[in-house]
């Protein structure tokens, strides 16, 4: 983008004296902005200079720091009005409040996933890049970029749903200003591959039920392993992250009541003989705040990191 200040001879007020203004010119087009000032014609730079040097400067370093920031140099950008806007947001600034969020509440895993995500997005391009730079091209290029490393569709698609996610709360939250959503151009969903259930058939279930773990060092952890997968199964597939939670105070009367931690929902559903035996396996007369399962430690694990 070309900045120039010029006096406008075609405008010739009745002093005799015509209007400064500064003219910009970007792809063949031509903005003009007035600097609320008029000298005579044949002496207009002289009188103007420090009038002229100042508000060039500032327009200057303003396309500087959009450069900078990797942010399209365009009429949009430059003559930005609004204040409130927090503009120059990085991918990196966007990724590092949404990883805060999730670990402030205690959704460690998540935050593991973003975390992970950004480093992704940093192989690609640097993650200093204004959010407000991502457009079609990018977003193109960033798979591509995946694909050349071996990711297959569903792990790219995880990746991109991701990204979405932070840029969309950027948006909703004003820090980014689009004309149009890159992403609603470049459909993530179409990069989901449907895979082939591999569900275990109930002859399987019933072999790993007859099974006997052999005597060995490993024992206790084969059985440990044996247990939880069966528990799952006879509890409609209850989430190992759950089932390491799972408190003596969640059985009441051979039922249990449980918070699901991954969307808070609250559960609750009769245990049927064959989850009852695993469980009394383990003891059921324990504290009722201590974990049933030898995972975790109420002592020990106090907080959701640990």
């Amino acid at each position: 983008m070309k900045i120039k200040a010029i006096c406008r001879h075609e405008i010739v007020y009745k002093n005799g004296k015509s209007p400064l203004a500064i003219r910009f010119t970007h792809q063949r087009t031509h903005k003009t902005v007035s600097l609320g000032i008029s000298v005579e014609p044949h002496y207009w730079d002289k009188t103007a200079e420090s009038q002229i040097d100042s508000t060039l400067a500032g327009y200057r370093k303003k396309i500087q720091r959009l450069e900078a920031l990797d942010i399209p140099v365009t009429f949009d950008t430059l003559f930005e009005t609004d204040k409130s806007r927090h503009a120059g947001i990085t991918i990196e600034d966007g990724f590092n409040a949404e990883i805060e969020r999730l670990e402030s509440l205690g959704k460690i895993n998540s935050a593991t996933k973003h975390k992970y995500a950004l480093q992704v997005l940093n192989g690609y391009k640097s993650v200093k890049t204004a959010l407000e730079a991502i457009d079609l091209d990018y977003l193109k290029g960033l798979e591509l970029h995946l694909r050349q490393r071996g990711n297959k569709d569903n792990s790219i698609a995880t990746r991109f749903a991701i990204f979405k996610a932070i840029y969309n709360k950027a948006v909703k939250e004003g820090k980014v200003a689009v004309k149009q959503n890159p992403f609603s151009i470049y459909q993530v969903g179409s990069l989901w591959a449907k895979t082939r259930k591999r569900a275990i058939d109930k002859d399987d279930i019933q072999r790993l039920i007859d099974l006997e773990i052999t005597e060995g060092h490993t024992t206790e952890y084969r059985r440990l392993a044996k247990d939880l997968f069966l528990f799952s199964y006879f509890t409609a597939g209850m989430n190992f992250g759950d089932i390491a939670r799972l408190r003596y105070k969640d059985i009441v009367k051979g039922r249990v009541n449980y918070s699901r931690h991954k969307t808070q929902k609250l559960l609750s559903f009769q245990l049927v003989p064959m989850a009852l035996q695993i469980l009394e396996k383990y003891g059921m007369a324990g504290h009722g705040e201590d974990y049933i399962f030898p995972i975790l430690n109420r002592h020990e694990h106090t907080t959701p990191q640990m």
